[in-house]
């Protein structure tokens, strides 16, 4: 394999709007190499476990590839980019974070951890990029208000892609509430659980 795995990772990622986190989308990776490299047809299920790993491991690898390029997507206005980010797979997203909430075997209860976890990362990059004046986020000191911000703005989208945006900048102008509210930390992580556990019992994805 001439490819690399980081290299068709990301080939894969404009697939995902077609065919959502799946190992086909990875299988099809191979198909938008450059000519000098392109494959006639997609990759084998072999090969497929042999770069990205048996089973959901594959799947989870993707998904993963494609939280690392929202982070890289995010520039001025950081929040509303981000959420701009998840827009073409958005029909996919249920499933994908119902996924990393499940284990990899067995059926314990569905964990809230990868969805804060998530929302994390997203924070921690746009405190980073909030150096930068232009964005007016200097108010957002806490990182833990930036969590509680995203989640909830990611989680309306969900339901309500229409009006995600505005609903995150009624969010980012009641910012002392908006802070007040995410210092209970149990409070949010209930929050945030039963939001995706509600989501995906409604999908019948687990």
């Amino acid at each position: 394999m001439s490819a690399s795995r980081a290299h068709l990772l990301k080939l894969a990622l404009p697939l995902i709007s077609e065919h959502g986190f799946t190992r086909t989308a990875l299988a099809r990776s191979v198909l938008h190499l450059p000519t000098a490299q392109a494959y006639t047809e997609p990759l084998s299920d072999t090969a497929v476990s042999a770069l990205f790993g048996q089973g959901t491991l594959a799947r989870r690898a993707l998904i993963g590839a494609w939280m690392d390029a929202g982070l890289e997507s995010m520039r001025k206005d950081a929040l509303h980019a981000r959420l701009e980010y998840n827009e073409p797979v958005l029909a996919h997203l249920p499933e994908a974070f119902a996924l990393l909430a499940s284990p990899e075997s067995g059926i314990p209860p569905v964990d809230p951890l990868p969805a804060l976890k998530h929302a994390a990362r997203v924070a921690d990059e746009a405190c980073y990029l909030s150096a930068d004046q232009s964005l007016r986020l200097s108010w957002y000191l806490k990182r833990g208000s930036l969590i509680g911000v995203y989640s909830a703005a990611e989680l309306h989208q969900l339901t309500s892609p229409q009006s995600a945006h505005a609903f995150l900048d009624s969010l980012l102008s009641a910012s002392s509430a908006i802070e007040s509210s995410v210092k209970d930390v149990k409070q949010f992580s209930s929050y945030v659980f039963r939001s995706w556990a509600g989501i995906i019992k409604s999908r019948d994805i687990l």
